[in-house]
């Protein structure tokens, strides 16, 4: 890893690659290949230039990190990357180095008070589930968009115009994406790398603030309450049509006892 100039303002750039790592296979690319060091969820990877660090669920964050260097590391990876994302966003920060000052940030601008890697990857922490938590942020108001029509439909007609095969794949599908993000919204805990280096932790929720992470995923969770709502009513929608079902075949069944009775 490079040491870092106390005078010059440096860039930092966050990237969601993809869904997560590879499990089988993070080994032999990242510190086989790479000669990454693993510092629980994360990962530094060795570059001529700059600092890199790669998290478990698919986030990449720069430090100083250049372009041509951050493009080609993202190139070494995308055999590792599950799920890749299609447009692989990225964000930008700046940052210096001001030895023996606290820890701030205002208007996109850190100031770091040491050079020390440790205190870039706390900070990192914060980076990554911010990207992560924007991923999430997007799954699930692509999902309510996508099916906002349903609901209008119901209050206009008082009936989902869906099959009750269409109306158990598009449950199915609601139901992968809550559960996708519910499962994996762990990752938006205080990271167990604090657990190991407490004093680290309060410049990360500074940042942690910074960037909003405790409303959004307030917000979140009430984007999630939505998709379980809708959940709730195309599942008492296709109640209702089995239902209807039931009572058709009984009255089928009768008629045609009736009929038979009197033949």
């Amino acid at each position: 890893m490079s040491t870092q100039s106390s005078s010059a303002i440096k860039r930092i750039t966050i990237a969601l690659l993809g869904r997560s790592i590879d499990t089988e296979r993070r080994e032999e690319v990242l510190i086989e290949k790479l000669g990454a060091v693993r510092y629980r969820d994360a990962y530094a990877i060795r570059t001529v230039a700059g600092e890199a660090w790669l998290f478990d669920y698919g986030v990449l964050v720069g430090w100083d990190l250049p372009e041509d260097l951050r493009q080609q590391l993202v190139n070494d990876l995308e055999d590792i990357i599950e799920d890749p994302s299609a447009n692989s966003l990225t964000e930008h920060y700046s940052y210096t180095i001001d030895s023996g000052q606290p820890f701030s940030v205002q208007h996109d601008m850190l100031s770091i008070p040491d050079q020390e890697q440790l205190t870039r990857l706390g900070l990192s922490h914060a980076f990554a589930q911010s990207a992560k938590l924007g991923f999430f942020e997007d799954a699930a108001q692509q999902v309510i968009q996508r099916n906002a029509h349903i609901s209008k439909q119901l209050a206009a007609t008082g009936k989902v115009p869906l099959s009750r095969r269409e109306l158990a794949k598009l449950r199915g599908v609601l139901f992968d994406t809550s559960s996708d993000i519910t499962l994996h919204f762990n990752l938006l805990d205080t990271p167990e790398f604090f657990w190991d280096y407490p004093e680290l932790e309060a410049g990360y929720l500074r940042l942690a603030k910074y960037l909003d992470l405790t409303p959004r995923i307030e917000i979140m969770n009430k984007k999630l309450g939505t998709i379980h709502e809708l959940l709730d009513m195309l599942a008492a929608e296709q109640h209702h049509k089995h239902s209807a079902f039931l009572e058709w075949i009984i009255i089928v069944l009768i008629a045609v006892d009736i009929v038979v009775y009197f033949l």
